[in-house]
């Protein structure tokens, strides 16, 4: 191995280490983006009100018995985006509910079969735990 792939190598060994530290202490250890309903403050997991108000907007339309497409139309319609800004689509909603009931995704499943500290089912009891307020909810404009 090169000099550089050497020096590569340890950086992302070091990251990893770091990742698994403050996963250990219950910090968010910062693979890819926070899921939906939740956000990163100053290196913890908090709830983001104004996306659990449209979890439970997508749990009461799937429980009223809608598809994932009438859900993720819904949401558009009423100008609702994603946490990237995007149209919703029918595999994000599939998501958001996977996660709000507790079904891992197939990405965590991978990454526990090769040993790594993402757990989705802790995020999806973040999620579910979650109590959203009775308040009107306004889109987003």
């Amino acid at each position: 191995m090169t000099g550089q792939g050497e020096k590569d190598l340890l950086a992302w060994e070091r990251l990893e280490q770091g990742r698994q530290a403050k996963a250990a202490q219950g910090g968010y250890v910062g693979y890819g983006s926070p899921a939906f309903g939740q956000q990163s403050v100053e290196g913890e997991l908090v709830e983001n009100p104004d996306e659990c108000q449209v979890i439970e907007l997508i749990r009461r339309h799937h429980k009223s018995g809608k598809s994932l497409q009438k859900i993720a139309d819904w949401l558009n319609r009423e100008g609702y985006c994603t946490k990237r800004g995007q149209p919703w689509q029918r595999i994000s909603v599939k998501r958001v509910l996977d996660r709000l009931y507790g079904k891992p995704s197939r990405v965590g499943a991978v990454c526990a079969r090769e040993g790594h500290h993402l757990n989705p089912l802790e995020l999806a009891k973040n999620v579910q735990s979650t109590q959203c307020s009775e308040t009107p909810i306004t889109p987003k404009s």
